[in-house]
């Protein structure tokens, strides 16, 4: 499963988005990465999602593997909105 979104925050995704965004994102089963461009990183680890630097506008990916992907995506696609 996939989706993408827009970075609203007009400080993009910092410390403390990242934060939210990785402890939502460690509340689920499935594998959940996120990506700008071609690198994937571990949505679990707000160092990882700091090393995309996100600026605000920025379309991220996200994709989920596992049993409860759908449940992961629609629960991240919220945090996005």
């Amino acid at each position: 499963m996939q989706g993408r979104y827009r970075v609203s925050n007009e400080l993009g995704l910092h410390a403390r988005p990242a934060g939210r965004l990785a402890a939502l994102a460690s509340k689920f089963s499935s594998e959940i990465e996120v990506a700008t461009q071609e690198e994937w990183v571990n949505a679990q680890s707000v160092l990882s999602l700091l090393s995309l630097a996100a600026s605000a506008g920025t379309e991220v990916r996200v994709r989920a593997r596992g049993s409860d992907a759908d449940e992961a995506l629609a629960a991240i696609a919220e945090l996005f909105e």
